[in-house]
């Protein structure tokens, strides 16, 4: 079974991460969620709710998994010093051959650390981006949209957790064709009947 590593910073934005997250961790999907921060200390979401990291990214264990992608959620922590050793940790999972998925101000965290200047990207706004990224040199490759994905990278707004989600099960196999696209209308439109795949909640 592959992992999915979840990076986790104090703020982080609990909801950006969350309908994925419920799908890769069904061990009917060949995955398994696990978390990772800059230590073990337990971190706490937006929503005040508090998880205990499996990994810490300085320490070597998370190295021997099976890594098919980081997913990099948004959040308040994106600006504290003490969270910049996570761009180690996305430099050795493009090492491993990993997907990139980042949304809200972690695709800002991206671009301030040179991740977004090979890859057609979003994020929260190209004005805001370049703001939060002074040594932003992506222009170019900047795309107005909810969600982009673009070789090893996957990157959303704020506002598109749904849709976030939909490139990363696509990418990751999970659901294809018809069934990824009812997937996302259930989730973004509301409960459709004929939709026999999804799990109970």
């Amino acid at each position: 079974m592959k992992q999915v590593l979840v990076f986790l910073t104090d703020g982080f934005a609990d909801w950006e991460a969350s309908y994925v997250c419920a799908e890769l961790n069904n061990p009917q999907s060949g995955y398994e969620i696990k978390t990772i921060a800059v230590d073990l200390e337990p971190k706490t979401s937006m929503g005040g709710l508090k998880v205990l990291p499996d990994y810490a990214a300085s320490g070597s264990e998370w190295r021997q998994l099976d890594v098919a992608m980081l997913i990099l959620p948004g959040g308040t922590g994106w600006n504290d010093p003490i969270n910049e050793q996570a761009k180690d940790t996305i430099r050795q999972c493009l090492d491993l051959e990993a997907g990139i998925a980042a949304i809200c101000d972690a695709t800002t965290f991206l671009g301030r650390h040179g991740f977004l200047e090979e890859h057609k990207h979003t994020g929260n706004m190209l004005v805001n981006l370049k703001h939060g990224a002074p040594d932003y040199r992506g222009d170019i490759l900047y795309v107005d949209a909810q969600a982009v994905a673009d070789g090893p990278l996957i990157t959303a707004n704020g506002s598109a957790a749904v849709e976030f989600a939909k490139l990363i099960l696509e990418k990751l196999g999970v659901y294809q064709g018809e069934a990824l696209e009812q997937w996302y209308d259930v989730f973004k439109k509301g409960y459709l009947q004929d939709f026999t795949e999804i799990r109970a909640c």
